[in-house]
């Protein structure tokens, strides 16, 4: 009988952000948006271990000590050749399956990330799997894939320098070569919550941190686990909230 393979979930954090800079280390509720991110990440049943991946940079110090001090492993590498600092977190780690997500993300779900990983554990033939992300609002983004996958891309030496700096490109633009797949993580597609709300929670401008910042403030007092979910029924309580950052536009990864 094979061993369950050991599921690490990587994200990456630096505090050199262009359109607000130090993003993850500012707080909300007592803690900053980093702690917030990793504490949710670590609650995930289907994750053996998390791991932060940032740079060598001194202004990201601060970044890695936080990541120590909440007991999570860190890596750190290149600013700009994010798969590299991924190919030693995972080696690090030492890593079968790998979950990546963003640290722009403090309200990422994991009860989402467990039905992600458990799409690809229960199916033999996935390589990479990610949240249906026409589904749900941005700010939940999950993607899963097998190691071997990080591996070659990056020892091909086609890989691009943006394939390095955003990491899955080099998967899912090749349909042809892994298997892929879109998941809706028990979303049914007939009712009207298939239809995404136009709500932003990932955080890349000041607009971004003043929602999620009302978002966490009020939800954490009565329920400290919350899920996406409840996150999505007060957002449709506070309508108005929405226009906090309704103009911020998502920065798009193509090349």
């Amino acid at each position: 009988m094979n061993a369950r393979p050991k599921v690490v979930c990587i994200t990456q954090a630096r505090t050199t952000s262009t359109r607000l800079p130090r993003k993850v280390l500012l707080e909300v509720a007592g803690k900053s948006l980093l702690a917030h991110h990793l504490e949710r990440l670590r609650r995930s049943a289907k994750v053996d271990e998390v791991v932060l991946a940032t740079t060598i940079n001194a202004s990201d110090d601060e970044v890695a000590a936080l990541g120590q001090a909440l007991g999570v492993r860190v890596a750190r590498g290149s600013e700009d050749d994010v798969l590299s600092r991924f190919v030693l977190a995972a080696r690090l780690s030492e890593a079968d399956v790998i979950v990546r997500v963003t640290s722009d993300c403090p309200l990422i779900d994991p009860e989402l990330i467990d039905q992600v990983v458990t799409a690809l554990l229960d199916d033999e033939q996935v390589d990479y799997a990610h949240l249906d992300m026409n589904l749900f609002p941005r700010g939940l983004d999950v993607e899963v894939f097998r190691r071997p996958l990080l591996d070659q891309a990056d020892q091909d030496p086609a890989t691009t320098a943006f394939e390095r700096e955003h990491v899955t490109p080099y998967i899912y633009r090749r349909p042809e070569r892994y298997r892929l797949r879109a998941i809706a993580a028990g979303m049914d597609a007939t009712s009207e919550a298939s239809t995404p709300p136009p709500w932003r929670w990932c955080v890349d401008e000041p607009a971004d941190f003043a929602l999620v910042s009302r978002l966490l403030e009020a939800l954490l007092p009565e329920c400290p686990t919350f899920t996406w979910r409840d996150c999505d029924a007060l957002m449709r309580q506070h309508p108005q909230w929405a226009q906090l950052n309704q103009h911020v536009r998502q920065k798009g990864v193509q090349a």
